[in-house]
């Protein structure tokens, strides 16, 4: 489907716009990874601003475990309709992007236990 009118048009960023809510929404409603990583983040990101920690790596590291869980749910869709029968290859793609999840998973757990390890063991001392 081609888009109409010009890229800088107000009208086509936010139809654009629309369509990214509608996916942010329905990885929502039913990928419980995703529920559980906005809530880590919202977690993370309230912690930071409560011990005055820099926001900025934090919430990079929440942006990127997001994205990719967005590209995970986008893939494994895309295999389904590709090839909705059990296939290796279809298993390897989906293991895959989960195991990108994963990495960015543990990536932005070491940046909260760096950002927000040390002045929260200065509250607790």
């Amino acid at each position: 489907m081609r888009s109409g009118g010009s890229a800088l048009s107000w009208r086509r960023w936010w139809r654009s716009a629309g369509f990214a809510w509608a996916g942010l929404v329905y990885s929502y409603r039913v990928q419980a990874n995703f529920r559980i990583e906005v809530w880590a983040g919202v977690l993370a990101l309230g912690l930071a601003v409560f011990l005055r920690a820099p926001l900025a790596p934090i919430g990079l590291a929440c942006a990127l475990v997001l994205s990719l869980e967005l590209l995970n749910t986008a893939l494994e869709a895309l295999v389904d309709l590709a090839s909705p029968g059990l296939h290796p290859l279809a298993r390897v793609a989906k293991d895959a992007a989960a195991g990108a999840v994963l990495v960015a998973s543990l990536g932005a757990l070491l940046v909260g236990v760096t950002v927000l390890g040390p002045p929260l063991l200065a509250l607790v001392r």
